[in-house]
């Protein structure tokens, strides 16, 4: 928890300002969601849209953070990015699934009408190596969904692999890990089909 005093505080300090809404759209996982800085403005057509991404987290801590980041808030739809980091820290898919699972359940038991979304792994190319675990995570997290009501999987995997099978280079910045503009507008495309409007 101390790990992450600073981001839980700067919540805080904004939640203390101005409350987002109840019944809105939030996004919650790693650096990926954290630096989508466009993201309220990618999703305007929607009246709340809460970015409670931190950066370096892993599944496991969104599910331990699951009621500070998420339940308080009461949205009509949570999507949740995260795993990479756990399998780069040595965690296996199914380590990954259990913690997604979790999480959903405790949404699920405080919130029985929320909509929930996981947004696939992404393919980085600094993280290649991993490709065959974030292919079995993603496979595994998709196929938990598919028993799940009012749930889906988001696919930003399979648009993001070139032709030769390896990650596009060109839709991240130059540390390979993380996304440009380029690769924020291909999620954009890709996740608003699974976020209607109200």
């Amino acid at each position: 928890q101390a790990r992450w005093k600073s981001s839980l505080d700067a919540f805080a300090a904004a939640d203390k300002a101005q409350l987002p809404a109840a019944g809105g759209v939030l996004f919650v996982g790693s650096s990926t969601i954290r630096m989508w800085s466009s993201l309220a403005r990618d999703f305007r057509e929607q009246p709340v849209v809460i970015n409670r991404g931190f950066g370096g987290s892993t599944m496991a801590e969104c599910n331990l953070f699951v009621r500070d980041l998420v339940t308080r808030y009461k949205p009509r739809h949570v999507l949740v990015y995260a795993g990479d980091n756990d399998l780069a820290l040595g965690r296996t898919p199914m380590d990954v699934m259990h913690d997604f699972a979790q999480f959903a359940r405790t949404v699920r038991e405080e919130l029985p009408d929320t909509r929930i979304s996981y947004i696939s792994i992404k393919p980085s190319p600094s993280r290649e190596a991993l490709l065959p675990k974030i292919r079995e995570t993603n496979d595994i997290v998709a196929a938990y969904l598919r028993t799940q009501a009012n749930t889906d999987y988001i696919d930003i995997f399979t648009p993001m692999m070139g032709s030769d099978g390896r990650p596009r280079a060109e839709l991240f910045l130059p540390d390979r890990l993380h996304m440009n503009e380029t690769g924020y507008r291909l999620w954009h495309g890709v996740i608003a089909a699974h976020v209607p409007a109200t």
